[in-house]
């Protein structure tokens, strides 16, 4: 059984960016462009909208994984948004991830969504399968084709 609990940027700084730093490497194959100040003042700054929707997962008293969720504007509708889906290399493929899908998709009922998307790295098949999987469908391309968005519904 999993359990999710708010960030705490004193006490989980390092592991964040750890996590942060692996899903760019993952998904671009560099961590060039990833800057550890600017992300940790974009967690704090969002925390304090979304405390609920950044959380670090837990499993048996470790740290497996993280969520970072939230809601924003795409044109003119209220979605959900995963910014980061993040499950530790030996968890992956166990079945855990379902929880992790359970808890955004209970995070966008509280907020009233009804649809949500992510960005997923063009390269990167497994996360698109697993997204697949769980019913999301691209919408297109961004970012020159470097990342395809996604989207999903709450049913």
């Amino acid at each position: 059984m999993l359990t999710f609990r708010p960030i705490d940027l004193n006490k989980d700084r390092q592991q964040i960016i750890k996590f942060r730093m692996d899903s760019f490497k993952i998904s671009f194959g560099h961590v060039e462009d990833f800057n550890e100040e600017n992300y940790l003042t974009y967690v704090e700054e969002r925390m304090e909208q979304f405390p609920e929707g950044y959380v670090m997962v837990e499993k048996d008293d470790r740290t497996v994984g993280q969520l970072e969720l939230s809601v924003r504007l795409y044109g003119d509708k209220r979605i959900g948004y995963v910014h980061l889906f993040y499950l530790v290399p030996e968890e992956r493929g166990t079945g855990i991830s379902r929880e992790l899908v359970t808890y955004a998709h209970n995070f966008f009922k509280m907020h009233h969504i009804q649809e949500y998307h992510l960005r997923v790295a063009s390269l990167n098949k497994r996360a698109r399968k697993f997204y697949e999987k769980n019913n999301m469908v691209e919408v297109g391309p961004e970012l020159d084709g470097k990342v395809i968005r996604m989207k999903g519904f709450i049913t």
